[in-house]
């Protein structure tokens, strides 16, 4: 059975912590063969969504407070490891959520894969740099504009 998992870095056991990390690198490290620093730092700051089926995890994000990534806050490491299923929508709206939840409508920026600016697009998300290239993967910055009032 499907579930919903959300919790900070110290509500993580260490089982969970390496299955994430473990399906971060297979998509990141491996699948896109793209050697870099999985391990950046930031996850201590972030809140960790997660749809899972038993020991499975089936998609991923983080998603950091404005500070951390960028001075709004993000999400990031979103991933899904079945392609075509609806993980990756399903995962970002529950992330979406839980932003809206912790912060409220605040903005949120992303380094998004170039290819994925049209999927982005869809939550709200607009292109907000030139593309570059970040370990050698073009992207691109996008940003969803906050829904407080901009004094509030």
């Amino acid at each position: 059975m499907e579930r919903l998992r959300i919790k900070t870095f110290d509500e993580l056991t260490t089982r969970e912590l390496y299955r994430l990390v473990q399906a971060r690198e297979a998509v990141f490290v491996v699948e896109q063969q793209c050697p870099y620093p999985e391990l950046d730092g930031k996850d201590q700051a972030a809140v960790h969504v997660w749809l899972e089926e038993g020991d499975t995890v089936l998609a991923y994000l983080r998603v950091l407070p404005a500070g951390v990534s960028f001075p709004e806050a993000s999400i990031g490491r979103v991933i899904s490891t079945r392609r075509g299923a609806g993980y990756g929508r399903r995962i970002v709206e529950a992330g979406l959520q839980v932003l809206e939840e912790r912060w409220g409508g605040v903005p949120v920026r992303i380094e998004a894969q170039s290819y994925a600016q049209g999927f982005y697009a869809r939550f709200g998300f607009r292109r907000v740099s030139e593309e570059f290239l970040e370990d050698g993967i073009p992207h691109v910055e996008m940003l969803r504009p906050g829904t407080k009032p901009q004094n509030a």
